[in-house]
């Protein structure tokens, strides 16, 4: 099936259609910035325009950056306040006239991950994915099936949202080195090492192209490795929920 998926962020908006039988995108990529202020109305009307210069009225497939239920938002810790309880489906429905299958963005790039980035032996067991850019976002598979909604990255660590220590965003705000920031990140990845024990951890995000610059400041027992996909996991794994109808 060819699906648009769609890819809600913090500074961009980004979709275009995807064969979800391949994982290939068969459109270009479509980025326009997230809006300021971030209302629902507003981010609505960017994806409506991405469906409109794509020519695109079939459904649609979005990753939201937030706990996602049967197309409800339950937290609003990255995107404006009044998505808070809001029917994400709902609204991005209304624009586009389209059908609207919504997880959380993380959930879906780990999806696609999990489906055309990693080989069948790495699925096995407990496998952790984070995305790293804006934030950190989190997706967690036993065997291969999705355990949604995890959001570790507002877990706390010693008073203080582990995003809010050693996110990319973060690194830059800070000025740190690739060595300080590692130091920082492995301090956060200890802490989920200690609390999940997975058996594989794959980095993904803008920054999972950076990765031969920190590999070797992370310092844990797990065997990490980056993803494939890089920044395009999250329109992948959002055209696959799409495809599979998946409700979270």
């Amino acid at each position: 099936m060819e699906i648009l998926g769609i890819d809600i962020g913090g500074s961009g908006i980004k979709g275009a259609v995807v064969d979800t039988k391949t994982g290939k995108l068969v459109t270009e990529r479509i980025r326009i910035p997230t809006p300021e202020p971030s209302k629902p109305k507003h981010v609505a009307g960017v994806i409506a325009e991405i469906t409109k210069i794509l020519a695109y009225k079939e459904i649609i497939g979005a990753g939201f950056p937030a706990i996602i239920k049967k197309g409800i938002a339950y937290s609003a810790a990255n995107v404006h306040k009044s998505w808070m309880r809001a029917d994400v489906s709902g609204i991005i429905a209304e624009a586009t006239g389209c059908k609207v299958v919504v997880l959380n963005d993380a959930d879906a790039a780990g999806l696609a991950e999990v489906r055309f980035g990693l080989d069948k032996k790495q699925t096995e067991g407990t496998v952790l994915f984070l995305t790293v850019g804006t934030g950190i976002g989190s997706a967690f598979f036993l065997n291969g099936q999705l355990m949604p909604n995890t959001e570790l990255g507002h877990l706390k660590i010693r008073g203080k949202d582990a995003e809010h220590r050693a996110s990319d965003a973060a690194r830059q705000s800070l000025d740190l080195s690739w060595k300080e920031w590692g130091k920082s990140f492995t301090e956060v990845l200890k802490t989920y090492e200690f609390l999940f024990n997975p058996d594989l951890i794959v980095l993904g995000g803008g920054i999972s192209a950076k990765y031969d610059k920190f590999e070797e400041f992370l310092k844990i027992k797990t065997k990490i490795i980056p993803a494939k996909l890089e920044n395009l996991a999250g329109i992948i794994g959002a055209a696959m929920a799409a495809a599979e109808d998946l409700q979270i």
